[in-house]
């Protein structure tokens, strides 16, 4: 046994609304996808550079960016972008994150 949806009439001038509703939508949740994978990627730099609990390093990025008023994935793309050595961290990012650091147990020595 089949069964299918009920299809549901939009009109012509309602379809470009909900066409541009669901073209928002997906620029939000690819926002969110690249923005998440940029969190992850800087949690990993976090826990190869400072030898941190893997537990800690979503914490410290959190951290960082409660003291210094800037969004996570903003944090995460200037440790990214530290690591490949592209960028130096901005100031207020790098004294926060060196603060957090010593609040959260390494595995082993840091650099």
């Amino acid at each position: 046994m089949t069964t299918s949806r009920p299809q549901h009439h939009i009109p012509v001038n309602g379809r470009e609304d909900v066409v541009a509703r669901l073209q928002r939508e997906n620029a939000q949740l690819r926002h969110a996808v690249d923005s998440h994978a940029r969190v992850d990627q800087a949690i990993g730099v976090l826990l190869a550079v400072h030898r941190l609990k893997p537990a800690a390093g979503f914490d410290v990025l959190r951290e960082v960016s409660q003291h210094t008023n800037m969004k996570v994935h903003v944090v995460a793309e200037a440790v990214i972008e530290w690591a490949l050595r592209e960028e130096p961290l901005p100031q207020p990012v790098d004294q926060k994150l060196q603060a957090a650091l010593q609040r959260h147990p390494q595995t082993g020595s840091g650099r």
